[in-house]
């Protein structure tokens, strides 16, 4: 392992190739046997410290159409939370119908789980059958891992019944010194970012870039007023910056005056602190205050001129759900990717049904949808919101701090790379953008 750090840092990829692959590397990782150590606890107080693990483990055999990947490194997604605190359900049960599916497949089941959906390396190996990428290239990777045996798949992967997110519902994911994905999971490395900023893209932005921008999200247009909820968090701060681009106008909830200035920085104008407005949408366990719902409607139209939103993008769940379906617009679009508040949402459907509103769902990215998400990457038209960078052996404080939402945009985790602000190879361009970069450092 450390001969295959000292090629990447002297740059030397081409010697990759001619190296051996480590049989143990050390990775991120859950155990199977301590997957009932939280039963019995509030969600808020499982503790990721206690569950994820830095551990030496085998290296997976490598099969046709997949590659090993040298994680300089990684970042934390909320579904490596889930996975920390074994909910909604243990993932364990992920990789043992992954496991079932054929001879290829088996290897991901075991009494561990090695996490992460984001990574930002060097191809170290490719298996059979993959032609685009060879050892030595630099890459980052999406967490799509589809099968595309069935015909469901070939007109959006996503509707694959093999569709699964790696590092969750597969094994060997990227919070580690090597990682095993499909070869179409991989994308080029923006070449003007470090490994750790170009890590902490991925799933966040390709999954806002199918929620609002892609035909099989919310379809934003120019001049679309987008209520964006937690837009300075992981999500937010790319559906803030696409909104921005796409000529939309976003209306930006956060938390908190720090975060409310971060979107300013990002140059959003409007913007709710719900930590001064005091939103308390639920009066206790069974009962949402409709109230609640028409005083933020009432701040929308305030600072929007008068306008609903055309879309709202939705991710909090049960706590925001019914206020998100009040405020959009007659005819409007609420699209939910998730629920890190809670899977069970309720609403007055008066407002959906008579107002002729639209709940959408959408869920992570197909390929194109993330090649084109890293393309704006590339482009420097959107920004890493990296704001903290840990090192591995502290992945479970990185995993607290967003269990506990305690952080801004993006946490990134060193892997192989021994020190942050290495990996960048366009030094003009990073100038051009270092101020946007680094937006979110510190905060």
């Amino acid at each position: 392992m450390d001969q295959i750090r000292d090629a990447i840092l002297n740059d030397q990829l081409d010697a990759l190739g001619g190296l051996s692959v480590p049989e143990s590397y050390r990775g991120v990782l859950v155990r199977k046997d301590e997957q009932e150590m939280f039963a019995g606890l509030a969600t808020r107080d499982k503790d990721p410290r206690k569950s994820l693990h830095v551990d030496e483990v085998p290296t997976p055999e490598l099969g046709p159409g997949e590659a090993i990947v040298a994680v300089m490194a990684s970042s934390v997604n909320y579904n490596t939370v889930w996975t920390s605190i074994f909910e909604p359900v243990s993932t364990f049960g992920f990789l043992e119908r992954y496991g079932r599916l054929s001879e290829l497949t088996k290897k991901h089941d075991l009494p561990y789980h090695v996490v992460g959906s984001d990574l930002a390396g060097v191809v170290l190996r490719v298996g059979p059958g993959v032609n685009r990428w060879k050892p030595g290239d630099e890459v980052v990777a999406h967490c799509l891992s589809v099968e595309l045996e069935d015909p469901a798949g070939h007109d959006d992967t996503m509707m694959d019944p093999q569709q699964r997110i790696w590092g969750f519902e597969t094994n060997f994911g990227g919070l580690a010194e090597l990682a095993l994905v499909k070869s179409n999971q991989l994308m080029p490395k923006p070449g003007h970012l470090t490994w750790e900023e170009a890590a902490a893209p991925g799933l966040v932005n390709s999954t806002a870039y199918r929620q609002l921008v892609s035909r099989n999200g919310a379809n934003m247009k120019q001049g679309d007023t987008v209520l964006i909820w937690g837009a300075s968090g992981g999500l937010g701060s790319y559906a803030t910056q696409m909104a921005l681009n796409g000529g939309a106008i976003p209306v930006c909830v956060v938390s908190s005056p720090e975060k409310a200035e971060i979107v300013r920085r990002m140059g959003a104008e409007l913007v709710i602190d719900r930590s001064a407005e005091q939103y308390k949408f639920w009066k206790d366990e069974d009962t949402q205050d409709p109230k609640e719902w028409q005083r933020l409607g009432k701040k929308i139209r305030e600072l929007t001129g008068g306008e609903d939103v055309d879309i709202v993008f939705e991710h909090p769940g049960r706590e925001t759900f019914g206020a998100s379906v009040y405020v959009a617009k007659k005819g409007g679009t609420i699209i939910t990717c998730a629920s890190t508040t809670g899977y069970v949402h309720q609403y007055d459907n008066r407002y959906l049904w008579m107002n002729l509103k639209k709940i959408l769902s959408s869920h992570f990215a197909n390929y194109k949808e993330a090649w084109e998400a890293n393309r704006l990457i590339d482009k420097g038209l959107i920004h890493p919101t990296l704001s903290k960078v840990y090192p591995m052996a502290e992945v479970g404080q990185a995993a607290l701090d967003v269990h506990r939402n305690a952080h801004q945009g993006k946490v990134g985790v060193l892997t192989l790379a021994p020190e942050e602000g290495l990996g960048v190879r366009d030094t003009a361009k990073r100038e051009r953008h270092i101020d946007a970069i680094n937006r979110f450092r510190d905060v």
